[in-house]
């Protein structure tokens, strides 16, 4: 059964052009895992602070526990991303 992730991220000002670059590589790395089925990058209209939103679909939960144990997954969203954030809010959910 398809496994999703929803994110919400929200960053100062200054912060915004590196998590989005972060972001956008972390999209280009995942798309590649055998087990994504989907990696969409949002940036939240008119927010202050900015935002982000994430959009994430696995082939199932262990699809997800693999991509969350990757490489790039440490670089950018360990080591760049969540370090810079001031709120983030994440949701798992099976897809019905």
């Amino acid at each position: 059964m398809p496994y999703a992730v929803i994110a919400h991220y929200r960053c100062l000002d200054e912060e915004a052009a590196l998590i989005r670059e972060a972001l956008l590589s972390m999209r280009e790395h995942t798309r590649r895992e055998p087990g994504n089925l989907a990696y969409e990058v949002h940036a939240e209209e008119s927010a202050d602070p900015p935002a982000f939103i994430l959009y994430e679909q696995y082939t199932d939960r262990a699809a997800f526990d693999a991509h969350a144990a990757s490489d790039h997954f440490e670089k950018h969203i360990l080591g760049t991303v969540r370090p810079r954030l001031i709120d983030r809010t994440v949701y798992f959910a099976e897809t019905l």
